[in-house]
């Protein structure tokens, strides 16, 4: 497996750590291929019978890898849908797993490492992690997460997090329902640790069962493939562009200065 991705186990949980530190684990294509490949053999490892997420370094997940999507501006449009096809899909066999997931966020879980952090079925951060959605300060929109962030937060606060992009720390994150608990750095495994022994107490296809009657019971409006075009589209524009040169030469986007997109 690459070592992007780190596979070990802990008591009853498999622990899949992203291992791009040094691009605080942004959801690169080979991260994401990474990923999806850790969670499948979690989903076949009969020693896991729940499974850990959590980030290397000071970071959870930073979000899609910007420099790499900069690259694909004008490329050819079935590139970047093929882009948001594997992520949504990450996402939905994240969610649908039959073994319980918990998210241990050591540190800022932004946009797409958001999105990690609710479609597993459990999340405990430190009090200093950040959370948020700057998707539309860049000219995105994050289509993939709405419906997961919707299901923890409600209507009010997902439209405040949307919208504004504004970033909230681990205890309003807590308040909000996006998590289920606070811990320091040092016991934040050892909390996931003790979470995955309660989970063991389950019987496998007694959480598997009560996992598949969760998901009939949670509405979602719009398709895997839907949510990924939703993703999509918004990299084919100008805005896009215009917000992603702009974040990357450190300037205002052109929109919150008064100029009109090209």
């Amino acid at each position: 497996m690459s070592e992007l991705v780190l596979y070990s186990h802990r008591g009853p949980a498999a622990v899949i750590t992203m291992n791009r530190a040094d691009k605080r684990n942004a959801l690169s294509r080979a991260l994401i291929s990474a990923l999806s490949d850790a969670f499948h053999r979690a989903a076949d490892d009969p020693a896991a019978r729940c499974v850990i997420l959590t980030g290397a370094g000071p970071a959870f997940c930073a979000g899609m890898d910007l420099d790499e999507l900069r690259g694909t501006l004008g490329a050819d449009s079935e590139k970047v849908w093929d882009d948001a096809q594997k992520l949504s899909t990450l996402y939905h066999f994240i969610y649908t797993l039959p073994k319980p997931t918990i998210a241990a966020v050591n540190g800022a879980a932004v946009a797409g490492g958001a999105g990690l952090v609710t479609v597993c079925d459990l999340a405990v951060s430190i009090p200093e992690a950040k959370f948020g959605y700057p998707e539309v300060r860049r000219g995105l929109v994050a289509a993939m997460v709405m419906p997961h962030l919707l299901r923890h937060v409600g209507e009010r606060m997902a439209r405040w997090l949307l919208l504004t992009g504004e970033l909230i720390d681990g205890i309003t994150a807590l308040r909000a329902g996006l998590i289920n608990g606070i811990t320091m750095p040092e016991t934040l495994l050892e909390t996931a640790d003790g979470w995955a022994k309660s989970l063991a107490e389950g019987g496998p296809n007694a959480l598997a069962g009560t996992k598949a009657i969760l998901h009939c019971c949670s509405h979602q409006g719009m398709s895997v493939e839907e949510l990924a075009r939703g993703s999509a589209e918004p990299r084919l524009t100008d805005e896009c562009r215009q917000g992603l040169n702009a974040f990357f030469d450190k300037k205002p986007a052109p929109w919150t200065t008064g100029e009109r997109p090209a």
